[in-house]
């Protein structure tokens, strides 16, 4: 694997679009204090562990799934006033790339944001992007 430790920028078309289930969720969410999971979405095998794995926290108290898309995108939703004010944030990469952390750690603070590795529990299917 090679590194790279050039940081880089991309520009999000804006919309005024908001998902209407979005809306609801975000806005229960806050009302209840539930705290957001987030995963890796990956094409590969490891991101659908971990997209897996943040299903399974998310149905276990206090916690609940969150949309990355509406955080990264569509910033005035409810959905990502809801991660933008929770308490703590989870975030379930699914390899050594932690894209998501990556991107997430530059929109939450470093003390509320809960980062776990899946690939460091698993450790399976490394030489493998789909099974």
């Amino acid at each position: 694997m090679s590194k790279s430790n050039t940081n880089f920028s991309l520009e999000v078309e804006g919309t005024e679009a908001k998902c209407p289930i979005g809306e609801i969720t975000g806005e229960r969410n806050i009302a209840g204090g539930k705290i957001p999971v987030f995963s890796c979405e990956g094409a590969c095998i490891r991101g659908e562990i971990a997209r897996l794995v943040a299903n399974l926290v998310a149905k276990q108290e206090p916690y609940r799934r969150a949309c990355h898309g509406e955080l990264f995108s569509v910033p005035d939703s409810a959905m990502a006033q809801w991660v933008k004010k929770a308490e703590k944030v989870v975030l379930i990469d699914g390899c050594f790339l932690h894209c998501h952390g990556r991107i997430v750690r530059n929109l939450i603070e470093e003390e509320r944001l809960v980062e776990v590795d899946a690939l460091s529990y698993y450790k399976k299917y490394t030489d493998k992007f789909d099974i």
